[in-house]
């Protein structure tokens, strides 16, 4: 509703798409909120995009179908916020904001401005504490940590959707009583997609500890840019407010791009690469920065963006900018999928720049770093020893690289492939691959220092726990 006061305009000169291009008199501000009445009487909202001396650009939430330039447009003097409570948790609402799962309406404790700002960095603590996914392939080898941006980069047709959901059923943070919860916002999805997301939810329990934002593929383009604001709103109020550390998933930004592009076009905007707006790496940075923890605030915000790659191109200009801005990447591998396998994350090209600070004594496990580098290189050295088999045979190679060529085989089969609903915790994760590693001859493990290998190889700890069995025998023995 319009306040007293605020005038009623009729002056609609132009309607382009979702937009409306408005003639005024009196100044009105950026992100202003916007009621759009029909000649029906409908009322739709609005929010002013851009301001000049002569035009307001105003997009409409709903769309423009049905609008004429007898429209009358009204400037409300307020923004678009959205109403915060912890009785959030639990809830689905749509794009904009308005609960669709049949429940009543939040009353709100604070009503907060959509468009926020990135975390000021004097005031950013640095992330550190590990995050558990229970997926061996990011927690033993691109582990994430509180406050970190990882996104998954997949190509069309992949699990990505599958992986997001056991991430938000399977994440904990180990060690501590501190309350943990997931904000998940879909972008540009199916009905099918959302129906088959709300009854995960549901099913697993997951939605107690949740805030779900869907945005269906036929809700209007300019829904989509509020969608990923909106869900970050409701991160920043429980993580900083109310102390809940809180993962915020993100799919797919792909359809959020594709919505940027579409509503520059209907600017008449220079277009930049494949025709994304030039401001298109300014625009992504104010959503993922909205990421972090901060000095003094229990709370933090951990973001998990997913994004499909056109055309399966990891240099498109939607992963290449969010590479640039987040730190790291999980990408899904078409290759792996193909051979049935889950997750199918490849991780040689994945990479978290922040997993150093959340593993190693008192976070994982002391041998996780070493470990992590052998798995790496042995793995690495397979995959190229297959091409090498494609082009010579396997007869043609020697013991040492037959065994870095199974090792290859079991790390995707046994490691790797895991069920979508199995939560391995980081000991599982890491003795397992102790087990891959055993398949190799102790002097090629030169990333490791003996004394974990030692500690760690199967080979020592079965060694250690026949001496214990011996010892306890001869004891009852003794006592006898």
């Amino acid at each position: 509703m319009a306040s007293e006061g605020v005038k009623e305009y009729r002056t609609i000169r132009d309607i382009a798409g979702p937009l409306i291009f408005v003639e005024k008199t009196e100044p009105v501000s950026y992100g202003e909120l916007v009621l759009i009445t029909l000649p029906d009487g409908t009322v739709r909202k609005g929010q002013v995009l851009d301001t000049s001396k002569d035009i307001v650009v105003v997009q409409s939430f709903e769309g423009t179908r049905g609008m004429d330039k007898s429209c009358a447009v009204r400037f409300t003097g307020d923004i678009v916020k959205l109403d915060c409570s912890p009785d959030m948790l639990g809830r689905i609402f749509n794009g904009r904001g308005e609960p669709i799962d049949g429940g009543p309406r939040i009353v709100p404790e604070e009503r907060r401005p959509i468009i926020g700002s990135a975390i000021n960095p004097a005031a950013r603590a640095y992330p550190r504490e590990f995050i558990q996914t229970g997926i061996s392939a990011i927690d033993g080898m691109n582990t994430l940590v509180r406050g970190q941006k990882l996104p998954i980069f997949s190509c069309s047709g992949l699990p990505h959707n599958d992986i997001a959901l056991q991430v938000a059923r399977q994440a904990k943070v180990r060690g501590t009583g501190e309350e943990f919860a997931v904000v998940f916002a879909a972008m540009g999805i199916t009905f099918e997609e959302a129906n088959y997301f709300m009854k995960d939810f549901e099913r697993t329990g997951a939605l107690e500890r949740a805030v779900v934002f869907l945005n269906l593929a036929n809700d209007p383009a300019i829904e989509r840019l509020i969608t990923p604001r909106m869900a970050l709103t409701a991160a920043e109020y429980l993580a900083f407010e109310y102390d809940y550390h809180i993962l915020v998933i993100l799919t797919d930004m792909t359809n959020y791009c594709e919505a940027l592009r579409e509503i520059s076009a209907a600017r008449e905007e220079v277009p930049g690469r494949r025709g994304y707006p030039g401001y298109m790496y300014t625009d992504l940075a104010t959503i993922y920065e909205r990421a972090g923890r901060i000095r003094g605030k229990k709370g933090s915000i951990t973001q998990f963006p997913i994004l499909t790659m056109p055309a399966d191109d990891i240099t498109h200009p939607i992963p290449d900018l969010t590479g640039y801005i987040t730190e790291g990447q999980l990408v899904l591998s078409r290759e792996l999928h193909m051979k049935g396998i889950y997750p199918p994350i490849d991780v040689l090209p994945s990479l978290s720049r922040l997993m150093k600070e959340g593993i190693g004594p008192g976070m994982t496990r002391e041998d996780h770093k070493q470990w992590n580098d052998q798995m790496y290189a042995a793995y690495a050295e397979g995959v190229e020893l297959r091409g090498l088999v494609a082009i010579v045979g396997e007869e043609a190679l020697s013991e040492r690289d037959r065994r870095y060529l199974k090792f290859a085989d079991e790390f995707e089969r046994r490691w790797l492939n895991q069920g979508k609903y199995e939560d391995r915790d980081i000991e599982y994760t890491l003795d397992l691959g102790w087990e891959l590693l055993a398949i190799l001859p102790e002097e090629e493990l030169t990333k490791i220092e003996r004394k974990y290998i030692e500690k760690y190889h199967p080979k020592y700890r079965k060694k250690k726990a026949e001496e214990e069995k011996k010892e306890e025998a001869e004891s009852e023995l003794t006592k006898r």
